[in-house]
């Protein structure tokens, strides 16, 4: 019988050429290729959405750019979420796609979710508990366990200069997030 596959939409809340958290979904994709079976991770691309604007919507219809966006949050089992921290926040690009995928009607609505940052202090850990917060609302699941704050700042180095994860213990973190994510989703559709 073959396993069940799980479509995860993955995004990033950088817009660096040479993104940390960009960088963790490229790993997450590669391992999701060799070492996990049954789950496919498609990076999703926000940099292009207009910012939020109830005007650009028109008789249930949004822009372009946006109803393609949504239509492959919709099409996912699951949302992995690389969030950098700014100001102990997320950011305003990965705001937006949120915000932009809650319009009625509501494409995250019951799917399972995590969650993996980077950064300096705190690994950029303090952008989860918003993105938590504003799950409750839009009625998304994370995981609880295993958290994934990377500390860049605390050798060795974690990224090479094009932003790719290079740290062997950080890419074992990110498949256990990765496993967690994939036996959750599985929970939550009542496949295990």
């Amino acid at each position: 019988m073959a396993a069940t596959m799980i479509k995860v939409a993955a995004l990033s809340g950088s817009l660096r050429k040479a993104s940390y958290h960009s960088g963790l979904i490229r790993a997450a994709i590669e391992l999701s290729k060799g070492s996990i079976e049954g789950i496919e991770i498609e990076f999703i691309d926000i940099s292009n959405l207009p910012m939020l604007n109830t005007d650009l919507e028109n008789n249930g219809t949004y822009p372009p750019l946006v109803e393609a966006f949504r239509f492959k949050i919709l099409q996912a089992d699951s949302v992995l979420f690389a969030s950098p921290e700014y100001n102990y926040s997320v950011t305003a690009l990965l705001k937006n796609a949120i915000d932009w995928a809650s319009r009625p009607p509501n494409v995250w609505a019951g799917k399972a979710a995590a969650i993996v940052s980077a950064g300096a202090d705190f690994g950029g850990g303090r952008s989860h508990y918003h993105l938590r917060q504003v799950g409750v609302y839009i009625d998304l699941h994370f995981i609880n366990k295993p958290e994934f704050f990377l500390k860049v700042i605390v050798p060795p180095a974690k990224f090479n200069d094009d932003g790719d994860l290079i740290d062997e213990e950080a890419k074992d973190k990110l498949k256990q997030v990765l496993l967690s994510l994939k036996a959750f989703t599985l929970k939550l559709q009542g496949k295990n």
